[in-house]
C-alpha cells in the first residue's frame, strides 16, 4: 500500500478506505533520533533558521522516507504549510491541500472532504464504513484517557502517546488496537496514583522528548492533553457523519472554540494548573495572551525550539510552578 504523508490530523478514514497507509510526519520527526539532522538538512536546502523546527523537520522526514504523496492542511494548522507544500511540489511530490474552513460551515467542510475522497477515488459510503470501524478503537483510546484522569493509573506520557497516534493509527489500525489493548491491560493492573499535582497540558504536542517525565519527577502528572485528545475524535456517536465529526474537531478552529472545551475539561478533571506549550516562531504563541486572560487558574507558558530533552531553564520553571501549586493545596 502506498504511504501518504500527513502534516497534521486530517480525515484519515479516506486513506484507509483507499487502501493507502497514512503516515503522520510529525510522529516520525519527534520520535526519531535524527531530529536535529533533519533540521540541518532543511536549512541546507534553504529553509530559514528563524523558522519553526517542525516545518523543517517535516520537510526532511518526507524526503528521507521517500514519501511520494502529501496531504497538507493549508487552513486551520500551521501558517507556513502552504509554502512547505510548494517546496515539496517543486521536489516532485504529489500534493493534496486540505483546509478546515474557519467559518465552520458544514457546506465548506463537506466540499473539502468530498474533494479529498475524490482525489483518492473512494466514495463517502466507503469512508463512512471505515469511520464506523475506527469508532470502537477511538473509544478504547478514550478509556485509556479515563485511566489517566479518572482512575489515576496511566502516565501523562502514555496518555499523550496513544492519543497523538490517532492521527494515523501508526499506519495500521488493527495492529494499533492490538498494541493499545496490551497497554490498557498493563495499566489496569497498576495501583492508583495519589497525591500528585494535576496538570493540564494545552497547545501543540511538545518537541521535548522528556517533558512528561520531568513533570512527574517534580510531583506533577498530566491528566489532560488538549490537542492530543482532540486528535482522537472520541466524543462522537458511531453514526455521526464524517462531515460533522471534522466540523466539531476543536484543534483547527481557533482559540475561542478550543477554550470552551478546555474550560470544561479543567472542571471535570479537577486540574490544579495549566502548562501552555508554544513552539518557537509559531503564530500560536500569540494565543497565550488570550489563554492567560481567559482561564481562571495558574498557567505556565513554556516555549520549545529544537527536538531533545527539556533544557535546564525550563526544568527549573516547571519545578517552581509545581512547587507553587503544591503550596496552594496546603
Amino acid at each position: 500500500m502506498e504511504r501518504v504523508g500527513l502534516t497534521t490530523t486530517i480525515p484519515v478514514e479516506i486513506l484507509f478506505a483507499a487502501g493507502a497507509t497514512p503516515v503522520d510526519l510529525n510522529n516520525i520527526f519527534v520520535t526519531s533520533n535524527k531530529g536535529k539532522k533533519y533540521i540541518e538538512s532543511a536549512e541546507l536546502e534553504g529553509f530559514p533558521r528563524n523558522l519553526c523546527s517542525w516545518i523543517k523537520g517535516l520537510f526532511s522526514v518526507a524526503i528521507d522516507n521517500n514519501i511520494k504523496q502529501i496531504i497538507g492542511v493549508t487552513e486551520g494548522d500551521c501558517s507556513n504549510t502552504k509554502a512547505l507544500l510548494e517546496v515539496w511540489e517543486m521536489k516532485g511530490l504529489k500534493i493534496h491541500p486540505f483546509a478546515f474552513p474557519q467559518d465552520r460551515d458544514i457546506k465548506n467542510i463537506k466540499r473539502e472532504i468530498d474533494n479529498l475522497a475524490k482525489n483518492f477515488k473512494v466514495s463517502i459510503a466507503e469512508v463512512e464504513k471505515v469511520k464506523k470501524d475506527l469508532h470502537a478503537i477511538r473509544k478504547r483510546v478514550q478509556y485509556l484517557d479515563e485511566l489517566t484522569w479518572k482512575h489515576n493509573k496511566a502516565t501523562g506520557f502514555e496518555n499523550h502517546l496513544y492519543q497523538v497516534s490517532c492521527s494515523d493509527f501508526n499506519g495500521n489500525y488493527n495492529s494499533f488496537l492490538a498494541e493499545l489493548e496490551e497497554k490498557i491491560n498493563e495499566i489496569e493492573k497498576r495501583p492508583t496514583k495519589k497525591g500528585e499535582i494535576r496538570i493540564g497540558y494545552i497547545g501543540v504536542p511538545p518537541i521535548f522528548s522528556d517533558i512528561y517525565h520531568v513533570i512527574e519527577e517534580y510531583g506533577g502528572r498530566v491528566v489532560y492533553n488538549e490537542v492530543q485528545r482532540a486528535f482522537t475524535l472520541t466524543g462522537f456517536h458511531r453514526d455521526t457523519s464524517i462531515y460533522e465529526m471534522y466540523l466539531d474537531f476543536t484543534y483547527p478552529y481557533g482559540i475561542d472554540f478550543r477554550l470552551k472545551d478546555i474550560e470544561k475539561q479543567i472542571e471535570i478533571r479537577k486540574i490544579d494548573g495549566i502548562i501552555h506549550y508554544t513552539q518557537a516562531f509559531c503564530y500560536r504563541g500569540i494565543e497565550d495572551i488570550i489563554v492567560k486572560n481567559s482561564l481562571n487558574l495558574p498557567v505556565l507558558t513554556i516555549e520549545g525550539d529544537l527536538p531533545g530533552n527539556v533544557d535546564a531553564r525550563t526544568r527549573l520553571r516547571i519545578e517552581s510552578f509545581i512547587d507553587m501549586l503544591k503550596d496552594f493545596k496546603i
